[in-house]
């Protein structure tokens, strides 16, 4: 190698080398999503006893097959138009900080939405602009989940300039209700492993909403 390309040389080197630094810099709700999402296999239960460690009477139930079309426009959504008996579960970020949480969606594949929440405005309390701004800014631009559920026309807009193809809300889950096809469900950590035995007791499955919406 001649002088003169020995510093093109280096450059090119540092430059790999700071790529590389980059790619490894994942944000952990990306991280933890990317996850669920690689652990997933259509068709496979949990592998061994994992369900028995977290109280299930067996492993969960496989879900159907996605739909080959979509929803093409990005409405409010609070359940996906099935017939299955499917729903889908969404938490916010402190998941992507929880070890035994992280630990559970590993041992049973079970594929959770992880939403940028908590701690965030009411964003009917901001302008357009600020909203635009709060949601472009998200990484989970395809699916978005107004913070305490709450929205107006300017939130819908601004989620409609920044991609997104649906705002999702969901709602929680109360002891003693039953489940519908298609339902999403707002849950926390501490008490996913007791919704997961409610939603097995009635005969449901738990789908991955990215491949629905």
């Amino acid at each position: 190698m001649t002088q003169a390309h020995r510093p093109l040389a280096g450059l090119l080197v540092a430059g790999a080398l700071l790529t590389a630094g980059c790619a490894q810099s994942v944000d952990p709700i990306e991280r933890l999503g990317r996850k669920a999402a690689q652990q997933v296999t259509p068709g496979a239960g949990a592998p061994g006893a994992a369900h028995r460690r977290w109280g299930l009477v067996r492993p969960l139930a496989a879900a159907p097959r996605p739909p080959l079309r979509r929803l093409s426009a990005p409405p409010v959504v609070d359940r996906v138009p099935t017939r299955h008996k499917v729903v889908f579960l969404t938490f916010d970020e402190r998941a992507a900080r929880d070890p035994r949480f992280i630990r559970m969606t590993g041992e049973l594949k079970l594929p959770v939405s992880v939403f940028r929440t908590a701690g965030h405005p009411d964003l009917r309390t901001l302008s357009y602009e600020r909203q635009r701004a709060e949601i472009c800014g998200r990484r989970e631009v395809r699916l978005f989940s107004p913070p305490h559920g709450a929205y107006n026309e300017d939130t819908l807009r601004a989620a409609a300039d920044c991609g997104v193809r649906a705002v999702v809300l969901g709602r929680k889950h109360a002891d003693g209700e039953r489940l519908r096809p298609g339902r999403i469900v707002r849950a926390e950590t501490r008490t996913a492993a007791w919704l997961l035995r409610r939603i097995q007791e009635q005969g449901y499955a738990v789908a991955r909403l990215e491949d629905y919406v």
